[in-house]
């Protein structure tokens, strides 16, 4: 095997660009009516989100990252650190994080980690941080471990998933209208991003891919964008960031402790969709 090299935390050097964005985009929001609405409490909200996330990334990343170095130990190949390795290894990542994202939104258990994503009604750039503090413990690591014995390791599919996260930032803007066809045909773009943040009917459980909007083109859930009311169907109406973070961890608790209900039924509150 050929030594590891030392991969850059893509996501953390990506936070400073993050801020001049979201700054440059308050800028024209407000003093040049670019379309766009921020919310001083639920802006505040999504940086609690994204700092928590972090921090959680910190303490509990060695839980799935101890687990692929585990199945690594099995795979049946090395394919090493080329360039082509680098590059299909996202391509393969784009699809499964679009099973991720879809499994995300149809099983509870994962849905209570993802929904604190959702919980703005506003849309904008500050929306792309507000993320999960229990991610890590959801198990959904296990979709990463066939590319594991396929021989791409857990260090370099991080570093290519970091690509990931760090597009799906500007997809999150208002102000950005539809690129040209070819872009919109192959790439998530905002116009497309914001269908899956909304709640109107026609647009739940649509529009699920990172990178590629050609994975929703394939399996049959893309849908254009018209008029999008975002937020979750359900909304939690709070900025409190642990309420956000946990409410529907609580509410998987409760629904599970029920008495007088039968180990089959207890099971559906925890898989079946919220």
């Amino acid at each position: 095997m050929t030594d590891l090299p030392e991969f850059p935390a893509v996501t953390q050097l990506a936070i400073a660009l993050f801020f001049a964005a979201m700054v440059l985009e308050i800028v024209f929001v407000r003093f040049f009516r670019a379309a766009g609405d921020y919310e001083v409490y639920g802006t505040l909200t999504s940086l609690l989100m994204g700092t928590g996330n972090v921090i959680a990334g910190i303490l509990f990343g060695f839980i799935s990252f101890g687990a692929l170095m585990w199945f690594w130990q099995l795979r049946f190949f090395d394919l090493g650190f080329h360039w082509w390795v680098g590059l299909a290894a996202f391509l393969i990542d784009a699809l499964r994080y679009y099973i991720y994202h879809r499994m995300a939104h149809c099983v509870r258990w994962v849905w209570a980690e993802h929904v604190s994503h959702h919980s703005s009604q506003h849309y904008n750039l500050s929306t792309a941080l507000r993320q999960s503090w229990t991610g890590q413990f959801t198990g959904m690591f296990i979709l990463q471990i066939p590319l594991v014995l396929l021989g791409f390791h857990p260090a370099f599919i991080a570093f290519v998933y970091g690509f990931n996260l760090v597009y799906q930032f500007w997809i999150h803007a208002q102000a950005i209208e539809k690129l040209p066809k070819p872009v919109e045909f192959i790439f998530n773009t905002p116009s497309d991003h914001r269908v899956h943040h909304a709640t109107n009917s026609r647009y739940l459980d649509a529009n699920y891919a990172g990178t590629l909007i050609i994975w929703d083109r394939i399996f049959g859930t893309f849908v254009e964008e018209d008029r999008p009311r975002y937020g979750i169907v359900k909304n939690i109406g709070t900025f409190n960031p642990f309420k956000v973070a946990f409410n529907e961890w609580v509410g998987i608790w409760k629904d599970v402790l029920m008495p007088d209900i039968s180990f089959a039924d207890r099971l559906r509150y925890l898989y079946m969709p919220s």
